[in-house]
């Protein structure tokens, strides 16, 4: 019996490392973006920011936004207030004095009772609101680069596509927490990157997104995901990726990269990535779908194979060096992707972080699936 476990575990830890090395192939083809003749900016973007308490953010979120080199009268932004506790509704309101195109929509005045999707039902409302073509979905706790909306301006006149998605990474605290999260992210956004680019996942970050309203409305909007409380990114890229096949693409430039904070605690931690997980199972790309079993699949087999050998002499032989081999995999996969993020001082560390890795990967896909949550201070079936 335990031979057969460690034959399976190997064979899954294969195909696993495989598909690392097709990432890793993806990865490697990607150039980054950079316009091919300067054009004369044209895209009117309305830029949507969901907010819930994020008083300590917002300010700085939009003074950056303000600063873009780009025609002030190409954009605005709205800011939808989705029942705020604090003081996130009345620092939007002090701005809008200096911010000509700046506006604010609480959601209080839309949505009575309690519902699942807040933010999904935020954007459709933003949405309804814009004046622009072009819809940007950034976060309150984002922080965004100069040329932000130029590059969006100018991948969009030359690529023609109706959805773009663009890297997210999180700010380093240089925490052992803020560490783990800023290079389990970056893996995901590597492989974001990776497999986007090469046609194969519809996945992305909604804190960097661009998209077509005419898209947005095609697809029905949120019609069909309304009732899943996370996904308002990668299940409406779906969406758009089968309604417009061909025309969806990553703006892969370091210009482009948006900054959010990590975590600041290990409970916020853990509910954030349960919240990730939770969806897991209402993925209609079986190519994710069938991605997310396999890696479930090897971290869980791993955590059995660890525990077992408490038990079992002779298993942690085998069990260590596939996790060698796993490690040494995904390092090979990360060192590009740490370039492209300037983090690879961080990589030392990463081979440190499996065994927690392992853990929360297994215990967070059980949750997501048959737990509950807690995120912005609503408990979330």
């Amino acid at each position: 019996m335990i031979n057969y476990f460690i034959y399976l575990l190997a064979c899954i830890g294969l195909a696993y490392c495989v598909l690392i090395g097709i990432y890793h192939y993806w990865f490697l083809q990607l150039k980054q973006y950079v316009p091919v003749q300067k054009q004369t900016p044209q895209i009117f973007f309305s830029i949507i920011i969901p907010a819930r308490n994020e008083a300590i953010f917002i300010e700085d979120c939009l003074k950056r936004i303000q600063a873009q080199n780009y025609p002030s009268h190409l954009f605005e932004v709205i800011v939808v207030n989705d029942h705020s506790s604090d003081n996130t509704g009345s620092i939007v309101e002090m701005m809008k004095s200096s911010f000509a195109s700046l506006r604010l929509i609480n959601l209080s005045d839309h949505v009575t009772g309690n519902i699942n999707a807040y933010k999904k039902r935020a954007i459709e409302i933003a949405v309804a609101e814009t004046k622009g073509e072009w819809i940007i979905t950034t976060d309150a706790d984002c922080a965004v680069l100069p040329d932000w909306l130029f590059n969006f301006d100018q991948f969009i006149q030359e690529k023609d596509p109706v959805f773009v998605a663009a890297p997210v990474m999180f700010s380093n605290t240089k925490t052992w927490l803020g560490l783990f999260q800023l290079l389990d992210f970056m893996s995901l956004q590597g492989i974001t990157a990776a497999a986007v680019a090469a046609g194969f996942h519809s996945m992305c970050n909604g804190a960097n997104l661009a998209y077509s309203k005419k898209a947005f409305y095609a697809v029905g909007q949120f019609k069909g995901i309304d009732q899943l409380a996370s996904g308002d990114d990668m299940f409406l890229m779906y969406k758009i990726k089968k309604e417009f096949p061909g025309r969806l693409g990553f703006l892969y430039s370091d210009q482009m990269i948006v900054t959010t904070a990590p975590m600041p605690d290990w409970k916020s931690f853990f509910n954030q990535r349960v919240r990730w997980a939770s969806k897991a199972d209402s993925y209609s790309d079986l190519n994710i779908f069938w991605v997310l079993v396999l890696v479930y699949l090897f971290n869980a087999g791993l955590l059995l194979g660890l525990i077992a050998g408490i038990f079992v002499e002779g298993i942690y032989p085998s069990i260590a060096f596939i996790l060698l081999l796993k490690t040494i995999v995904e390092i090979i996969f990360l060192y590009p992707v740490a370039d492209f993020f300037k983090l690879r001082p961080t990589l030392w560390i990463f081979p440190f972080m499996q065994p927690f890795h392992i853990f929360y990967t297994v215990v967070a896909g059980w949750l997501g699936k048959f737990g509950t949550y807690q995120w912005k201070g609503r408990t979330v079936k």
